[in-house]
């Protein structure tokens, strides 16, 4: 199984992470706007076992993403599945519903995402303007259980790279939902 292995750090200012990103031999990848819908599980609370199941939506593409719980909590590792929606995701949606899951939030971001490689690992770099949030760039890797250590250590040298200090451990749907909250 693969583990998604990221880092998201506040980043005020995107342009100056930007410019180091390229400086560093950062490739475009794309740029896109993407909302993603969110569910509550109807017999198991996420927020406890820090799961997530959400359907993404990227232009007419939709996915369905389930992350698992947490390995490592400073650089977020965990299982991660992922598999097209067709027609959008609409009637996938009304299957969760008839399902028991509820939708908890939409969460609406524009992302600029590159790609680096590092220590011999394809890592991407993403700049988000989440709505309602903040500004924020993650630096992930998508790694084998084997090679978790080595993609750990290349997402933490890559982030220092980047001059990006302040680590944010919590996810958009729970700074969202605390900011809707508050």
């Amino acid at each position: 199984m693969q583990l998604e292995v990221e880092q998201k750090f506040h980043a005020p200012d995107l342009e100056a992470v930007r410019g180091r990103v390229v400086e560093l031999g950062g490739a475009p990848l794309k740029t896109v706007e993407q909302r993603d819908t969110y569910f509550r599980h109807p017999s198991r609370d996420f927020a406890q076992t820090g799961e997530a199941l959400r359907i993404r939506r990227t232009g007419d593409q939709a996915v369905v993403t389930y992350k698992g719980a947490k390995l490592d909590r400073e650089v977020k590792t965990r299982p991660e599945l992922e598999f097209p929606l067709f027609d959008g995701g609409d009637p996938q949606q009304e299957l969760f519903g008839l399902l028991g899951f509820v939708q908890v939030a939409d969460v609406a971001k524009h992302r600029e995402a590159y790609q680096l490689t590092r220590g011999g690992l394809q890592l991407e770099v993403a700049l988000d303007t989440v709505a309602d949030v903040g500004t924020f760039a993650e630096v992930e890797a998508i790694a084998e259980q084997d090679a978790v250590a080595a993609a750990q250590a290349a997402v933490q040298q890559l982030a220092a790279d980047l001059g990006l200090t302040d680590l944010e451990p919590r996810s958009y749907l729970r700074m969202y939902l605390e900011g809707r909250d508050a």
